[in-house]
């Protein structure tokens, strides 16, 4: 059961107690952290074995027409904190149907857990957000969950899920699976940040959104100086919220001599959205290891980039030998290091992809790998006759 309503907001966090000096006060709008991310995709079933099989997912729920839910069939995927759900299109003029013409597989909605889903809508639309879908409630035998949504880039939306009344598998609609596992889980923990591609002049405007809408603060600026090789470069931006539970950069094109991989991004994916997800292990050796073992592809990073990568960054705890014969790469900021590896992307077109990364104190973002990383996606984008 679904209800649209206006409740009151006794819980709001901002309104009538903020001053003129209190408007960037960080927690008007309190993050509990990435509730889940949906994909709206062509084949939800094919996709859902392809995530259990390749990456350890467990199907742990699904929505569809059996279980009251018209128009779309719904797969609910869990690894450590991560859910993903799988969304496919029944008829030909749905939504979901449109945005995978227009876009090919990728995410729909980047959906944030929230005490308060009303004040937080309320909230955001006041200070500019285009408001998607109002506050509503959905019901079952199980409890409550209020949602509602926003614009962000693109046809990407975040979705506020206050869920606190509610004990069932997911969201009302869905019916719990117990299934056997297709394959052990690879040791992703949680996603640790996601990146969004914006077209050129469009990422100073959508930090500001951030910071003006939704209260986050500006981390961290890579220009194109950072981020370049011979042939192009990009600009990123890293926002976060008040608790640094959510982080999004956010890239945008830099002149260069050849298509980087934003414009090639923004050229197949028609327009501005997630270009990657970046998924936290705690061993990233084993992880890497099993997913390589069940197909997943990854990007090859030029041989050089490991000699003297001990003088570059330092003692580690980690194997360099296992870290190059599995093309990790290791960067080092003030808090400490970080471990990460980039997959090839995971559907035709050359888009979404997916970081693994293992944190050792660091809270950078690698930017000791950038070029590195830039060569192995050229390289990529060279076979593909799109550089």
């Amino acid at each position: 059961m679904e209800t649209t309503f206006d409740k009151n907001t006794e819980n709001e966090q901002a309104g009538g107690g903020l001053s003129g000096n209190e408007k960037a006060e960080p927690d008007f709008l309190p993050l509990l952290g990435t509730d889940h991310i949906e994909f709206y995709v062509g084949n939800a079933k094919q996709s859902a074995y392809y995530y259990q099989r390749a990456f350890g997912y467990r199907l742990t729920a699904y929505a569809g027409p059996e279980t009251g839910l018209q128009g779309k069939a719904s797969y609910l995927l869990e690894q450590g904190k991560i859910k993903l759900v799988l969304s496919s299109p029944l008829s030909p003029g749905s939504e979901i149907a449109e945005h995978v013409r227009l876009h090919g597989d990728g995410v729909k909605v980047l959906a944030l857990t929230v005490e308060d889903a009303v004040s937080a809508f309320n909230e955001t639309v006041r200070r500019g957000a285009r408001p998607v879908h109002e506050p509503h409630r959905r019901q079952d035998s199980e409890g409550e969950v209020i949602l509602s949504s926003i614009e962000t880039y693109g046809s990407t939306i975040h979705t506020f899920v206050e869920r606190k009344n509610y004990r069932g598998a997911f969201l009302p609609g869905f019916k719990a699976l117990r299934r056997p596992a297709l394959s052990a889980p690879a040791g992703l923990k949680y996603i640790d940040h996601c990146v969004g591609n914006v077209p050129l002049g469009e990422m100073n405007k959508w930090v500001r959104f951030y910071e003006d809408v939704m209260g986050f603060k500006l981390m961290i600026t890579f220009d194109d100086k950072d981020i370049s090789t011979e042939y192009s470069s990009l600009m990123s931006k890293v926002v976060s919220n008040g608790n640094g539970y959510i982080k999004f950069p956010i890239n945008e094109p830099a002149e260069g001599k050849k298509r980087s991989q934003i414009e090639e991004y923004l050229d197949f994916y028609r327009g501005a959205g997630v270009q990657h997800l970046a998924l936290a292990t705690d061993d990233i050796i084993e992880t890497v290891s099993s997913l390589r073992r069940r197909g997943v592809e990854f990007l090859q990073v030029p041989p050089g980039y490991y000699e003297d990568l001990e003088k570059r960054i330092g003692l580690i705890d980690e194997d360099l030998e296992a870290l190059g014969a599995l093309n990790i790469l290791v960067d080092r900021d003030p808090e400490g290091y970080l471990l990460q590896i980039f997959t090839k992307p995971v559907q035709d077109r050359p888009t979404l992809f997916y970081e693994i990364i293992q944190r050792k104190g660091a809270t950078s973002f690698g930017k000791g790998n950038f070029k590195a990383l830039f060569e192995a996606i050229e390289r990529e984008q060279a076979l593909r006759g799109n550089l």
